[in-house]
């Protein structure tokens, strides 16, 4: 799910959940509908959309006019890099 789709769904009160999610050095965002689908939030280009800190998610989503989210970090390692190829 892209913003632009986000947007809809939180325009028209269709979000049921949403849930930040730190694994490892990634942070990323899933979003469950009120009709029980999740999905990962997403670039334009399809991949998944991942922020380096908690607070840089937080931001966004706040930006979008979400105010509650679940934060998820029982597989976050603070600290860790990401590798490059």
């Amino acid at each position: 799910m892209n913003k632009a789709a986000l947007e809809v769904l939180i325009s028209v009160g269709a979000i049921r959940q949403v849930r930040i999610i730190a694994d490892g050095f990634a942070v990323y965002i899933k979003i469950t509908t009120q009709a029980g689908e999740t999905s990962t939030v997403t670039t334009n280009k399809g991949g998944i959309k991942t922020w380096v800190t908690i607070d840089a998610s937080a931001k966004w989503l706040k930006g979008l006019g979400v105010g509650r989210a679940q934060l998820e970090i029982s597989r976050w390692l603070p600290g860790q890099r990401g590798m490059t190829f």
